[in-house]
């Protein structure tokens, strides 16, 4: 829909949920492909702002009600109103944004508590069967910039400081080879924003926004927690390797996460709005590994 203020989305939702004529309406994001609606910090309506996050918002139905009955962690239970316009709604997975610095505050039961439970979502989530997850509408995860991309575009855009690391990243990355363990459907977007973590409680409600799931490298899916913390992900990593008895290469993850904010980065280098944000990713990432060097 065209007119995505609160007042207009507010009229939209009460069309269909008469019920809540008496509810607080809030803007909760407005995402790269939807607008979120809070309604008494219990109910979030989703609207999607153009025909591709339309699309992205019926295949995340469909995607969530295959997951939901065969994870341990908490997801949307996503139902689709039909419209015009077309929109979701679900119940609000209580709790915030969890990022660095909200981490270094936990204590380290309470971080191994969160890997776990990490662990074991991601160990349930690759359970699944990806014929069966296909036909529920996942597809190949969305491909990053090729190397010659990431050279032309990325590596120019970075200070010097950073040329070395970034350029050892990419020759790393065009030696990996496939990955060991194939592909499989996954989150792959398991950052800590699309986490509800109880600040109060220290502990992760639930996980969100499916849109960008799908079936890709196994490898792939353990960088995203490093946007929250490499300790988190080693957490993560150990406790999937317990429970599926795999054997995950942490090199092929380091080298993966550092081509995932390249790729970034030359994707938006000539976007003057969210080239500096990409940047900063990258300056981010290249001190954690300066740290753990």
């Amino acid at each position: 829909m065209d007119d995505q203020t609160l007042d207009s989305l507010r009229k939209t939702i009460l069309a269909g949920f008469p019920d809540l004529a008496g509810s607080a309406f809030s803007l909760a994001t407005a995402g790269w492909h939807s607008t979120a609606v809070d309604v008494d910090d219990r109910l979030i309506f989703k609207f999607p702002r153009h025909e591709i996050a339309e699309r992205a918002l019926i295949k995340e139905a469909s995607l969530l009600s295959a997951i939901r009955p065969n994870v341990s962690m908490a997801v949307p239970d996503l139902k689709l109103h039909e419209g015009p316009p077309l929109f979701s709604v679900h119940g609000k997975l209580k709790g915030e944004h969890l990022v660095t610095a909200d981490y270094d505050k936990l204590s380290e039961t309470e971080r191994r508590g969160l890997g776990r439970d990490l662990g074991q979502f991601y160990a349930e989530l690759h359970r699944l069967d990806d014929g069966q997850m296909a036909a529920a509408g996942a597809g190949p995860v969305e491909q990053w910039q090729t190397v010659e991309t990431i050279r032309r575009k990325a590596l120019p855009a970075l200070p010097a400081a950073l040329h070395a690391l970034a350029a050892e990243t990419v020759e790393a990355f065009e030696r990996l080879g496939p990955d060991p363990y194939g592909s499989t459907y996954g989150f792959f977007d398991g950052h800590g924003w699309n986490m509800a973590f109880d600040h109060a409680e220290r502990r992760l409600n639930g996980v969100y926004d499916f849109a960008d799931s799908g079936i890709g490298p196994l490898h792939r899916e353990f960088i995203y927690s490093c946007f929250i913390s490499p300790d988190l992900t080693a957490r993560i990593v150990e406790t999937y390797e317990d429970l599926t008895g795999l054997a995950l290469d942490r090199r092929r993850i380091a080298v993966l996460t550092g081509m995932h904010r390249l790729s970034e980065l030359a994707e938006l280098a000539d976007d003057p709005e969210h080239a500096p944000t990409m940047l900063r990713s990258v300056e981010t990432w290249a001190t954690t590994v300066a740290r753990a060097n």
